[in-house]
Protein backbone atom coordinates (compact mmCIF):
# COMPACT_ATOMS: atom_id res chain seq x y z
CA UNK A 1 0.00 0.00 0.00
CA UNK A 2 1.61 3.29 -1.09
CA UNK A 3 0.53 6.97 -0.60
CA UNK A 4 -0.56 8.90 -2.09
CA UNK A 5 -3.42 6.43 -3.30
CA UNK A 6 -5.37 7.88 -6.51
CA UNK A 7 -8.95 8.32 -5.64
CA UNK A 8 -9.92 9.86 -8.78
CA UNK A 9 -7.85 9.36 -11.37
CA UNK A 10 -8.10 12.76 -13.52
CA UNK A 11 -10.05 15.66 -13.26
CA UNK A 12 -12.14 18.12 -15.20
CA UNK A 13 -11.20 21.65 -15.23
CA UNK A 14 -14.48 22.35 -13.55
CA UNK A 15 -13.84 19.73 -11.17
CA UNK A 16 -10.51 21.62 -10.62
CA UNK A 17 -12.01 24.49 -9.93
CA UNK A 18 -14.59 22.76 -7.32
CA UNK A 19 -11.86 21.24 -5.53
CA UNK A 20 -9.57 24.59 -5.52
CA UNK A 21 -12.97 26.59 -4.74
CA UNK A 22 -14.22 24.31 -2.44
CA UNK A 23 -12.57 21.30 -0.70
CA UNK A 24 -8.85 23.16 -0.63
CA UNK A 25 -7.30 24.24 3.15
CA UNK A 26 -7.17 27.76 1.53
CA UNK A 27 -11.11 28.28 1.64
CA UNK A 28 -11.11 29.57 4.73
CA UNK A 29 -13.83 27.53 6.13
CA UNK A 30 -14.17 27.15 9.84
CA UNK A 31 -13.21 23.25 8.84
CA UNK A 32 -11.17 21.71 6.65
CA UNK A 33 -13.43 19.91 3.72
CA UNK A 34 -10.24 17.86 2.64
CA UNK A 35 -10.48 16.10 5.72
CA UNK A 36 -12.86 13.00 6.01
CA UNK A 37 -13.31 12.38 9.64
CA UNK A 38 -15.76 9.64 11.45
CA UNK A 39 -16.32 8.47 14.62
CA UNK A 40 -18.42 5.86 16.74
CA UNK A 41 -18.24 4.70 19.97
CA UNK A 42 -20.91 1.38 21.26
CA UNK A 43 -21.08 0.64 24.54
CA UNK A 44 -23.64 -1.87 26.11
CA UNK A 45 -26.06 -0.04 28.28
CA UNK A 46 -29.98 -0.94 29.33
CA UNK A 47 -31.33 1.52 26.98
CA UNK A 48 -29.42 -0.38 23.99
CA UNK A 49 -29.85 -4.10 25.29
CA UNK A 50 -31.79 -4.93 21.59
CA UNK A 51 -28.71 -3.64 19.87
CA UNK A 52 -25.77 -4.06 22.29
CA UNK A 53 -26.73 -7.77 24.16
CA UNK A 54 -26.63 -6.01 27.42
CA UNK A 55 -28.09 -8.22 30.01
CA UNK A 56 -27.81 -8.30 33.88
CA UNK A 57 -25.39 -11.13 33.34
CA UNK A 58 -23.65 -9.49 30.30
CA UNK A 59 -22.46 -6.09 30.12
CA UNK A 60 -19.51 -4.29 30.20
CA UNK A 61 -18.40 -4.37 26.01
CA UNK A 62 -16.99 -1.26 24.22
CA UNK A 63 -16.13 -0.89 20.90
CA UNK A 64 -14.53 2.81 19.33
CA UNK A 65 -13.63 3.67 15.75
CA UNK A 66 -12.10 6.75 14.67
CA UNK A 67 -10.97 7.48 11.30
CA UNK A 68 -9.09 10.35 9.89
CA UNK A 69 -8.81 10.45 5.66
CA UNK A 70 -6.87 13.62 4.22
CA UNK A 71 -7.03 14.07 0.25
CA UNK A 72 -5.47 16.15 -1.82
CA UNK A 73 -4.47 17.64 -5.29
CA UNK A 74 -2.28 16.09 -7.01
CA UNK A 75 -0.52 17.81 -9.76
CA UNK A 76 2.60 15.37 -10.41
CA UNK A 77 0.61 13.84 -13.09
CA UNK A 78 -0.33 15.27 -17.12
CA UNK A 79 -3.69 15.37 -15.34
CA UNK A 80 -4.63 16.26 -12.26
CA UNK A 81 -5.83 14.07 -9.73
CA UNK A 82 -7.32 13.46 -6.29
CA UNK A 83 -5.33 11.44 -3.64
CA UNK A 84 -5.75 9.88 -0.23
CA UNK A 85 -2.20 11.58 1.60
CA UNK A 86 -2.75 10.19 5.01
CA UNK A 87 -4.51 7.68 6.68
CA UNK A 88 -5.30 7.23 10.04
CA UNK A 89 -7.47 4.29 12.21
CA UNK A 90 -8.18 3.59 15.08
CA UNK A 91 -9.91 0.75 16.91
CA UNK A 92 -10.43 0.24 20.35
CA UNK A 93 -11.91 -2.92 21.84
CA UNK A 94 -12.98 -3.95 25.66
CA UNK A 95 -14.44 -7.65 26.43
CA UNK A 96 -13.40 -10.67 28.56
CA UNK A 97 -9.97 -11.42 28.49
CA UNK A 98 -10.52 -14.17 26.87
CA UNK A 99 -11.91 -13.07 24.07
CA UNK A 100 -9.16 -10.55 23.76
CA UNK A 101 -6.68 -12.78 24.06
CA UNK A 102 -8.12 -15.14 21.06
CA UNK A 103 -8.72 -11.80 19.26
CA UNK A 104 -4.82 -10.82 19.71
CA UNK A 105 -3.72 -14.33 18.10
CA UNK A 106 -6.22 -13.77 15.23
CA UNK A 107 -3.95 -10.27 14.76
CA UNK A 108 -0.87 -12.24 14.49
CA UNK A 109 -2.76 -14.39 11.94
CA UNK A 110 -3.93 -11.52 9.92
CA UNK A 111 -0.59 -9.80 9.87
CA UNK A 112 1.41 -12.95 8.91
CA UNK A 113 -1.88 -13.06 5.81
CA UNK A 114 -1.40 -9.46 4.72
CA UNK A 115 2.33 -9.46 4.61
CA UNK A 116 3.09 -7.09 6.96
CA UNK A 117 7.05 -6.97 8.88
CA UNK A 118 7.67 -5.91 12.45
CA UNK A 119 9.48 -2.20 12.50
CA UNK A 120 11.82 -3.56 14.64
CA UNK A 121 11.07 -1.12 17.04
CA UNK A 122 10.42 -1.92 21.22
CA UNK A 123 6.58 -1.57 20.34
CA UNK A 124 4.63 -3.85 18.46
CA UNK A 125 4.46 -2.32 15.33
CA UNK A 126 4.34 -3.70 11.48
CA UNK A 127 4.73 -1.84 8.63
CA UNK A 128 3.11 -2.37 4.51
CA UNK A 129 4.65 0.20 1.85
CA UNK A 130 3.24 3.23 3.60
CA UNK A 131 1.22 2.38 6.41
CA UNK A 132 2.23 0.91 10.16
CA UNK A 133 -0.10 -0.84 12.36
CA UNK A 134 0.39 -0.59 15.89
CA UNK A 135 -1.34 -3.09 19.10
CA UNK A 136 -1.30 -2.36 22.25
CA UNK A 137 -2.94 -4.46 25.23
CA UNK A 138 -4.12 -2.93 28.83
CA UNK A 139 -5.28 -3.93 31.39
CA UNK A 140 -6.83 -0.96 32.51
CA UNK A 141 -6.84 1.84 29.46
CA UNK A 142 -5.13 4.67 30.08
CA UNK A 143 -8.19 6.22 28.77
CA UNK A 144 -10.09 4.70 31.73
CA UNK A 145 -7.63 5.99 34.02
CA UNK A 146 -7.83 9.37 32.82
CA UNK A 147 -11.36 9.53 33.43
CA UNK A 148 -11.48 7.07 36.56
CA UNK A 149 -13.49 4.73 34.74
CA UNK A 150 -13.46 1.34 36.24
CA UNK A 151 -12.48 -1.44 34.14
CA UNK A 152 -15.38 -4.67 34.38
CA UNK A 153 -13.94 -7.47 36.49
CA UNK A 154 -12.14 -10.16 34.22
CA UNK A 155 -11.92 -7.59 31.24
CA UNK A 156 -8.52 -6.11 29.17
CA UNK A 157 -8.97 -4.02 25.78
CA UNK A 158 -7.01 -4.05 22.88
CA UNK A 159 -6.06 -1.16 20.52
CA UNK A 160 -5.56 -1.31 17.19
CA UNK A 161 -3.97 1.66 15.14
CA UNK A 162 -3.13 1.93 11.39
CA UNK A 163 -1.70 5.00 9.83
CA UNK A 164 0.23 6.15 7.20
CA UNK A 165 4.21 6.61 8.49
CA UNK A 166 5.17 9.26 10.21
CA UNK A 167 1.61 10.52 10.76
CA UNK A 168 0.93 12.68 13.60
CA UNK A 169 -2.32 13.55 15.71
CA UNK A 170 -2.70 16.17 17.88
CA UNK A 171 -4.03 15.09 21.66
CA UNK A 172 -7.25 16.94 21.38
CA UNK A 173 -7.68 15.11 18.69
CA UNK A 174 -6.34 11.81 19.85
CA UNK A 175 -8.79 11.92 22.87
CA UNK A 176 -12.30 13.53 21.05
CA UNK A 177 -13.70 9.71 20.90
CA UNK A 178 -13.16 9.18 24.42
CA UNK A 179 -14.63 12.74 25.34
CA UNK A 180 -17.50 11.86 23.18
CA UNK A 181 -17.69 8.52 25.11
CA UNK A 182 -17.78 10.29 28.40
CA UNK A 183 -20.56 12.13 27.21
CA UNK A 184 -22.86 9.43 27.67
CA UNK A 185 -25.62 8.29 25.38
CA UNK A 186 -27.81 10.27 23.16
CA UNK A 187 -31.09 11.70 25.02
CA UNK A 188 -34.32 10.82 22.53
CA UNK A 189 -36.57 13.81 22.03
CA UNK A 190 -39.75 13.68 22.76
CA UNK A 191 -41.86 13.84 19.95
CA UNK A 192 -44.95 15.76 20.11
CA UNK A 193 -48.37 15.81 17.42
CA UNK A 194 -46.96 18.01 14.61
CA UNK A 195 -49.67 18.83 11.52
CA UNK A 196 -48.63 16.94 8.06
CA UNK A 197 -49.38 19.17 5.23
CA UNK A 198 -49.21 17.76 1.42
CA UNK A 199 -46.84 20.37 0.79
CA UNK A 200 -44.92 23.77 1.59
CA UNK A 201 -47.15 26.27 0.73
CA UNK A 202 -47.68 27.35 4.62
CA UNK A 203 -43.93 28.77 4.40
CA UNK A 204 -45.92 31.55 2.53
CA UNK A 205 -47.39 33.03 5.67
CA UNK A 206 -43.76 32.84 7.01
CA UNK A 207 -41.01 34.71 5.23
CA UNK A 208 -38.62 34.50 5.13
CA UNK A 209 -37.36 31.90 6.16
CA UNK A 210 -33.75 30.05 7.22
CA UNK A 211 -33.01 26.32 6.29
CA UNK A 212 -31.41 23.70 8.10
CA UNK A 213 -30.55 20.17 6.04
CA UNK A 214 -29.42 17.07 6.95
CA UNK A 215 -28.18 14.07 4.52
CA UNK A 216 -31.83 14.15 2.42
CA UNK A 217 -30.53 16.15 -0.15
CA UNK A 218 -27.63 14.65 -0.46
CA UNK A 219 -28.90 11.34 -0.75
CA UNK A 220 -31.41 12.49 -3.79
CA UNK A 221 -27.91 13.58 -5.43
CA UNK A 222 -26.05 10.17 -5.44
CA UNK A 223 -24.60 10.33 -2.11
CA UNK A 224 -24.61 7.61 -0.27
CA UNK A 225 -26.63 7.52 3.41
CA UNK A 226 -24.70 7.25 6.72
CA UNK A 227 -25.28 3.56 7.17
CA UNK A 228 -22.88 3.62 3.73
CA UNK A 229 -20.01 4.30 6.15
CA UNK A 230 -21.80 2.15 9.27
CA UNK A 231 -21.63 -0.65 6.26
CA UNK A 232 -17.56 0.00 5.83
CA UNK A 233 -16.33 0.57 9.21
CA UNK A 234 -18.31 -2.54 10.52
CA UNK A 235 -20.48 -0.37 12.75
CA UNK A 236 -23.11 -3.28 12.54
CA UNK A 237 -23.14 -6.91 13.17
CA UNK A 238 -22.96 -9.25 10.96
CA UNK A 239 -23.61 -13.09 10.74
CA UNK A 240 -21.66 -14.74 7.98
CA UNK A 241 -22.15 -12.57 5.04
CA UNK A 242 -25.44 -10.90 5.69
CA UNK A 243 -26.30 -8.04 7.88
CA UNK A 244 -28.17 -8.94 11.53
CA UNK A 245 -31.56 -8.32 10.80
CA UNK A 246 -32.15 -5.67 14.22
CA UNK A 247 -28.96 -3.49 13.22
CA UNK A 248 -27.07 -5.00 16.24
CA UNK A 249 -23.88 -3.57 17.64
CA UNK A 250 -20.49 -4.60 16.15
CA UNK A 251 -18.77 -5.24 20.23
CA UNK A 252 -17.53 -8.75 19.97
CA UNK A 253 -13.60 -8.91 18.55
CA UNK A 254 -15.01 -12.13 17.11
CA UNK A 255 -17.41 -10.24 14.73
CA UNK A 256 -15.05 -7.55 14.28
CA UNK A 257 -13.69 -7.95 10.55
CA UNK A 258 -12.23 -4.33 10.07
CA UNK A 259 -8.95 -4.57 11.37
CA UNK A 260 -9.09 -8.42 9.23
CA UNK A 261 -10.11 -6.34 5.70
CA UNK A 262 -7.43 -4.04 6.11
CA UNK A 263 -4.44 -5.80 7.47
CA UNK A 264 -5.37 -8.72 5.07
CA UNK A 265 -7.01 -6.88 1.86
CA UNK A 266 -5.20 -3.50 2.16
CA UNK A 267 -6.01 -2.04 -0.90
CA UNK A 268 -9.10 -3.17 -1.49
CA UNK A 269 -10.51 -2.13 1.97
CA UNK A 270 -9.02 1.27 1.52
CA UNK A 271 -10.85 1.52 -2.12
CA UNK A 272 -14.05 0.87 0.50
CA UNK A 273 -13.25 3.75 2.33
CA UNK A 274 -12.56 6.28 0.23
CA UNK A 275 -15.66 5.39 -1.88
CA UNK A 276 -17.84 7.82 0.02
CA UNK A 277 -15.33 10.61 -0.44
CA UNK A 278 -14.60 9.86 -4.30
CA UNK A 279 -18.91 9.35 -4.90
CA UNK A 280 -19.78 12.89 -2.90
CA UNK A 281 -17.14 14.98 -5.32
CA UNK A 282 -18.22 13.56 -7.84
CA UNK A 283 -21.72 14.21 -7.35
CA UNK A 284 -23.13 17.24 -8.61
CA UNK A 285 -26.36 19.68 -7.24
CA UNK A 286 -29.58 18.63 -7.46
CA UNK A 287 -32.26 20.78 -8.48
CA UNK A 288 -33.79 20.95 -5.08
CA UNK A 289 -30.15 22.32 -4.43
CA UNK A 290 -30.39 25.18 -7.34
CA UNK A 291 -34.42 25.92 -6.20
CA UNK A 292 -32.65 27.12 -2.71
CA UNK A 293 -30.39 29.08 -4.12
CA UNK A 294 -33.09 30.43 -6.45
CA UNK A 295 -35.63 31.22 -3.03
CA UNK A 296 -31.83 33.40 -1.34
CA UNK A 297 -31.73 35.46 -4.67
CA UNK A 298 -35.67 36.25 -4.27
CA UNK A 299 -35.10 37.03 -1.16
CA UNK A 300 -37.56 34.44 0.70
CA UNK A 301 -34.68 32.49 2.10
CA UNK A 302 -32.09 34.22 4.52
CA UNK A 303 -29.01 33.71 6.26
CA UNK A 304 -26.41 30.73 5.82
CA UNK A 305 -28.03 27.12 5.49
CA UNK A 306 -27.05 24.70 8.58
CA UNK A 307 -25.46 22.28 7.37
CA UNK A 308 -24.63 18.60 8.88
CA UNK A 309 -23.22 17.55 5.56
CA UNK A 310 -19.46 17.32 4.51
CA UNK A 311 -19.97 17.39 -0.03
CA UNK A 312 -20.61 21.12 0.04
CA UNK A 313 -23.32 20.88 -2.21
CA UNK A 314 -25.03 24.23 -0.42
CA UNK A 315 -21.28 26.41 -1.50
CA UNK A 316 -21.10 24.65 -4.81
CA UNK A 317 -24.27 26.38 -5.88
CA UNK A 318 -23.13 29.55 -4.01
CA UNK A 319 -24.72 29.68 -1.17
CA UNK A 320 -23.08 30.57 2.77
CA UNK A 321 -23.01 27.37 4.57
CA UNK A 322 -23.11 27.28 8.52
CA UNK A 323 -21.10 23.57 9.15
CA UNK A 324 -22.89 22.26 12.56
CA UNK A 325 -21.83 18.74 13.16
CA UNK A 326 -19.43 18.51 15.66
CA UNK A 327 -18.60 14.71 17.14
CA UNK A 328 -17.78 16.10 20.60
CA UNK A 329 -21.93 17.60 20.33
CA UNK A 330 -20.62 21.51 21.30
CA UNK A 331 -22.86 22.42 18.74
CA UNK A 332 -21.66 25.79 16.84
CA UNK A 333 -24.10 28.56 17.27
CA UNK A 334 -26.50 29.51 14.53
CA UNK A 335 -27.10 33.26 13.49
CA UNK A 336 -30.71 33.62 12.30
CA UNK A 337 -31.24 36.99 11.02
CA UNK A 338 -33.15 39.31 12.69
CA UNK A 339 -35.99 39.40 9.66
CA UNK A 340 -36.18 35.62 9.85
CA UNK A 341 -39.47 34.25 10.59
CA UNK A 342 -39.04 30.29 10.13
CA UNK A 343 -37.02 27.31 10.13
CA UNK A 344 -37.33 24.84 7.20
CA UNK A 345 -35.72 21.67 8.37
CA UNK A 346 -34.84 19.31 5.59
CA UNK A 347 -34.24 15.17 6.07
CA UNK A 348 -32.43 15.91 9.37
CA UNK A 349 -33.57 13.62 12.20
CA UNK A 350 -32.30 13.24 15.38
CA UNK A 351 -28.51 13.59 15.87
CA UNK A 352 -28.43 17.65 16.19
CA UNK A 353 -31.19 19.95 17.49
CA UNK A 354 -29.49 22.89 18.52
CA UNK A 355 -30.93 24.77 15.51
CA UNK A 356 -34.21 23.74 16.25
CA UNK A 357 -34.15 24.73 20.03
CA UNK A 358 -32.54 28.33 18.86
CA UNK A 359 -35.80 28.75 16.64
CA UNK A 360 -38.30 27.95 19.44
CA UNK A 361 -36.45 30.16 21.84
CA UNK A 362 -37.05 32.91 18.95
CA UNK A 363 -40.85 32.13 18.48
CA UNK A 364 -40.10 31.14 14.59
CA UNK A 365 -42.40 28.17 13.19
CA UNK A 366 -40.82 24.80 12.52
CA UNK A 367 -41.37 23.25 9.03
CA UNK A 368 -40.27 19.61 8.31
CA UNK A 369 -39.53 18.31 4.80
CA UNK A 370 -39.05 14.34 5.07
CA UNK A 371 -39.54 10.92 4.19
CA UNK A 372 -40.01 9.38 7.22
CA UNK A 373 -38.71 6.74 6.35
CA UNK A 374 -35.34 4.89 5.22
CA UNK A 375 -33.98 2.14 3.18
CA UNK A 376 -31.08 0.48 4.77
CA UNK A 377 -29.41 -2.53 2.87
CA UNK A 378 -32.46 -3.31 1.26
CA UNK A 379 -34.55 -3.02 4.62
CA UNK A 380 -37.29 -0.40 4.59
CA UNK A 381 -37.68 1.11 7.75
CA UNK A 382 -39.72 3.75 8.94
CA UNK A 383 -37.78 6.53 10.53
CA UNK A 384 -40.54 9.34 12.31
CA UNK A 385 -38.88 12.93 12.87
CA UNK A 386 -37.68 12.75 16.29
CA UNK A 387 -38.05 15.87 17.62
CA UNK A 388 -41.32 17.10 15.97
CA UNK A 389 -43.43 18.75 18.37
CA UNK A 390 -47.24 20.14 18.58
CA UNK A 391 -47.37 23.75 16.29
CA UNK A 392 -44.82 22.20 13.83
CA UNK A 393 -45.66 21.20 10.42
CA UNK A 394 -44.56 18.13 8.57
CA UNK A 395 -44.17 17.70 4.77
CA UNK A 396 -43.89 13.48 4.08
CA UNK A 397 -41.98 14.07 0.76
CA UNK A 398 -38.56 13.85 -0.68
CA UNK A 399 -36.70 16.98 -1.37
CA UNK A 400 -36.67 18.09 -4.96
CA UNK A 401 -40.17 18.12 -5.81
CA UNK A 402 -41.60 20.03 -3.19
CA UNK A 403 -38.64 22.57 -3.25
CA UNK A 404 -39.65 23.17 -7.01
CA UNK A 405 -43.59 23.57 -6.06
CA UNK A 406 -42.30 26.12 -3.53
CA UNK A 407 -40.22 27.89 -5.96
CA UNK A 408 -43.09 28.02 -8.47
CA UNK A 409 -45.41 29.12 -6.01
CA UNK A 410 -43.19 32.34 -4.99
CA UNK A 411 -42.17 33.11 -8.41
CA UNK A 412 -38.57 31.81 -7.92
CA UNK A 413 -38.93 29.16 -10.47
CA UNK A 414 -36.47 29.16 -13.85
Amino acid sequence: MFLPYSVIDSLTTDQVRVWEDHFSSETGARRRPAIEEGIWRRTQDPRNAEQSGWAEDSSGRRRIVHYRLHYGLDRTHPVERVVLEELYLYVSLLSPAGEIGDHRDDLDQWLADGRWKPTGDEDDSWHRGDLIATITEHAVHPQDERADRDTPAGFTSIDVMICSEDYTLTRASRNLPWDVLAGGMRVKDQRGTPTYADDLSGLQKHLPFVVEAGCGLSIEAGIPPLHWLHEVYRVTARDGNELTQNFAFTLSPASDVLVKEVLTDTDHKIDDMVSMFRKMFLAEPTAAHLALKRLYDAGHLVGPVATHNFDRMFARVGLEEAYMRRYDQRIPHMPFPDNARALLVIGLHADRREVQARARELGLPIFYLDTEGVTENGVYKSYPIEGAREGDVVVRSEATPALLHLAELLGANI
